[in-house]
Formats: C-alpha cells, sequence, structure tokens
C-alpha cells in the first residue's frame, strides 16, 4: 500500500467516525443502535425510570383529604402492578401537603396520605415490608405560591422506590 492509499484510508475512516452518532436518543428513547433496550432506561419496563415516567410515581389529593381519589387509585394499581412485577424492589412513599395550615397538621394529613397510598398498595397485594412511609408535610413543596394550581401539585403522595431487596 503507498502513501497514497494510506492517505485515502485515513481519510475514509475519519469520515465514517465523523458520522457516526453515539446518542442513544437518535435511535429511540433508551434503545441502541441495533433497536436493543438500554437497562435502567425510561422504555426499559424494569427501571426506575420507567416506573416514573411510565406508570407514575405520585397521586394527588383533594383539600384536606387524604382520600384516594378514582384517578389515584388507577396509578396506585399500576404502581402495584410494576412492583408485584419485580419484587427486587423497595419503596418510600412520601406524604405531603400545601403550604396552608399549621406545619404540625400538615405533617399528619401527609403521613394520613402516604398510608392510604401504602395500604392501597398492600391490598393489591404488594408485602408490606417492602413499603416504608414518611411525611414531610409542607416542607418540600413542588411550587411555590398562595394559588390553588401550586397547592393542588403539593397536595401528593410520592412513591420513590429507594433500593432493591437482593443487595
Amino acid at each position: 500500500m503507498n502513501l497514497l492509499s494510506k492517505a485515502a484510508a485515513l481519510g475514509m475512516i475519519a469520515l465514517m467516525a465523523a458520522c457516526t452518532n453515539n446518542d442513544p436518543s437518535a435511535f429511540g428513547a433508551g434503545q441502541g443502535g441495533n433497536g436493543a433496550l438500554v437497562p435502567g432506561s425510561p422504555s426499559d419496563p424494569r427501571s426506575p425510570a420507567y416506573f416514573q415516567q411510565t406508570v407514575g410515581d405520585r397521586v394527588l389529593f383533594e383539600v384536606d383529604q387524604s382520600t384516594l381519589t378514582p384517578a389515584a387509585q388507577t396509578v396506585l394499581q399500576g404502581q402495584a402492578d410494576w412492583l408485584l412485577a419485580n419484587t427486587d424492589f423497595i419503596a418510600t412513599i412520601e406524604g405531603h401537603a400545601d403550604e396552608q395550615g399549621t406545619r404540625e397538621y400538615n405533617l399528619a394529613l401527609g403521613a394520613r396520605r402516604a398510608n392510604a397510598a401504602r395500604e392501597f398498595l398492600i391490598s393489591r397485594g404488594v408485602a408490606g415490608n417492602r413499603l416504608e412511609t414518611v411525611s414531610y408535610g409542607k416542607e418540600r413543596p413542588i411550587e411555590i405560591c398562595s394559588i390553588e394550581e401550586c397547592y393542588s401539585k403539593n397536595r401528593r403522595a410520592v412513591t420513590v422506590l429507594t433500593g432493591s431487596t437482593t443487595g
């Protein structure tokens, strides 16, 4: 191979490398270049990202209520199905309240909301020892403003996958 041939070959390699796209999203979210599922991606049905984005990790509540709405029950049923299919995961259910009311009242309300979600999941077959609860009351708002639109987003229970039972 002479010098000109070597230079042409190197030029072709450089040109092909410049055209290579290593961004997995170019092939579809969560899929590699060959269409294979990328473990842990939002399109991987066993991943926490899928649980959060596709199943849904939160349910909302009405003012001063810890009763599950039909919409909340639908989301929690999806969570139960996912948790039953992925038994190596454990979760913490966070209870939250809006900024109205005292700190003590909102901590108690957040606890009732987290427990309502936990009890629903248990009633659908999820083992109670896989579910913990914590109340943050009004201490961790998603939105901060004094209008109902913000308040309604803060009245929630969020299921957070905290780890694996297998280590």
